[in-house]
């Protein structure tokens, strides 16, 4: 594929590092010394152009017009949005633009993404909160709010008693129109779940639909309700806003410790169901305080490295059970295991994950495994005029075994289709599908020939 990266800096150069293997990459920087950077290191086979990436000239030069992937990351909001959405004008495939500020992903004022026809806006410090905040739920949980809409989750549970949803073919339970069954590991053995389906106990089900749905659609697998889990999130940066945002609700006491007053005032009017404190991470007295020795986790995410691993490192000896941080220099990662914090993110792997979910081609615009190295595959498509898949409702249009439409995203509108949905040109859907079948998956979206 002809990559086009617009930054090249530590997110760009990482991008391309891991691209130019089995890529042709062109990078656009427009600082020299970075270039130089760029081309000192032998880990990046990349033609680099020096110039402004919102300049058509800049990307008329770099092969802006037959490119299949651009991926604005530079450190500028505003010059990513300009530069990705001119590169989706002039001919690239797919545009992908990094933005920081949350304004730019709150389509509640305003459709960025849609304004300036880019494909895809993405955070890191939103994608970091999403991968801590699997940690937390289970491991085998997946967001998929980085697809196309906010909020719209998988999460896996465990059933492990006989309840009333036990024995029960999916079709007669009553989980709620927003929720449902998407698939089922029973042992070795992971498939998509169908309406005649039950569920067995010791199967882990995962569940589709928005956070607070499923919470609620969980007590028909537990006997009891769980007891709710202490989560201290140190930082209140961008990612700690996200990651408290993804944990409120019943299941997580969730408490927020910041040291900027200002900051601290700002998250407490922002965060519902958040306790918002401002003290010092680095004080353990500070730490004893809140209550941190009986957390079930403890996760530093505040911006500077050498903070988050002390405090980690700090809960660990006071007691937490789990201590996760987000660390941004990769040569500390060897370490970080030694001194007994659990899990670590990084802005390099997540970006990573999310341009691998991208170098897709025709209708796919990106697809994950539903958990790692599984084949059932969570995939994003388009829908062409003329596919297949619009010229019937779901019930007869033909669709393979092992696959569920699981959303379906038309404007801002974004629903659960039953089989009397119709698919229409235009729109995006989210499919759950074995990957043994997915080229078949495909051909339906696709333009008859």
């Amino acid at each position: 594929m002809r990559i086009l990266v617009l930054g090249g800096g530590t997110i760009g150069a990482s991008a391309a590092e891991v691209l130019c293997p089995k890529h042709r990459v062109t990078i656009v920087e427009r600082d020299p010394d970075v270039v130089r950077l760029i081309d000192d290191n032998p880990a990046i086979d990349a033609r680099v152009i020096q110039g402004s990436a919102s300049q058509s000239s800049a990307l008329f030069q770099a092969g802006a017009l037959d490119a299949d992937l651009c991926l604005a990351v530079t450190n500028d909001d505003e010059v990513n949005l300009v530069a990705a959405s001119v590169a989706k004008a002039m001919g690239a495939r797919r545009s992908i633009a990094r933005v920081y500020q949350p304004i730019f992903l709150d389509t509640s004022t305003f459709d960025y993404r849609c304004h300036f026809h880019i494909d895809r806006l993405i955070n890191l410090e939103l994608l970091a909160a999403m991968d801590l905040a699997r940690v937390v739920r289970l491991p085998g949980a997946l967001a998929v709010e980085n697809f196309a809409v906010r909020d719209l989750e998988l999460q896996e549970i465990e059933v492990k008693n006989a309840t009333a949803a036990v024995h029960v073919p999916l079709r007669q339970l009553k989980l709620g129109k927003g929720v449902r069954v998407a698939a089922i590991v029973r042992g070795d053995e992971v498939f998509i779940a169908g309406a005649e389906d039950t569920i067995e106990v010791g199967d882990r089900v995962t569940l589709l639909g928005k956070r607070e749905e499923i919470d609620a659609a969980k007590d028909q697998f537990e006997i009891e309700p769980p007891q709710r889990l202490g989560v201290v999130i140190a930082g209140g940066g961008e990612t700690g806003y996200h990651l408290a945002r993804l944990l409120e609700g019943k299941r997580f006491a969730v408490l927020l410790m910041e040291s900027n007053r200002d900051r601290a005032e700002f998250l407490a009017a922002h965060l519902d169901r958040t306790t918002v404190v401002c003290r010092d991470i680095r004080n353990r007295a500070d730490l004893e305080e809140e209550g941190v020795p009986s957390a079930d986790f403890f996760i530093a995410c505040t911006g500077d490295d050498e903070n988050n691993i002390i405090a980690c490192v700090e809960a660990k000896e006071l007691g937490v059970k789990k201590v996760a941080a987000v660390v941004g220099r990769t040569d500390y990662l060897h370490i970080l295991a030694k001194l007994g914090i659990d899990y670590v993110t990084t802005p390099r792997q997540v970006v990573i994950r999310e341009v691998e979910a991208h170098l897709n081609t025709g209708a796919v615009v990106s697809r994950k495994p539903l958990v790692p190295d599984s084949r059932l595959l969570v995939v994003e498509l388009d829908v062409f005029e003329g596919a297949p898949v619009t010229q019937h409702v779901l019930a007869t249009v033909g669709l393979p075994h092992h696959c569920l439409i699981a959303a379906r995203i038309r404007g801002e509108s974004v629903n659960l289709p039953g089989a009397d949905d119709r698919i229409k040109p235009g729109d995006n859907v989210i499919a759950l599908v074995h990957a043994d079948v997915l080229d078949e998956l495909v051909r339906l979206f696709s333009p008859s020939d």
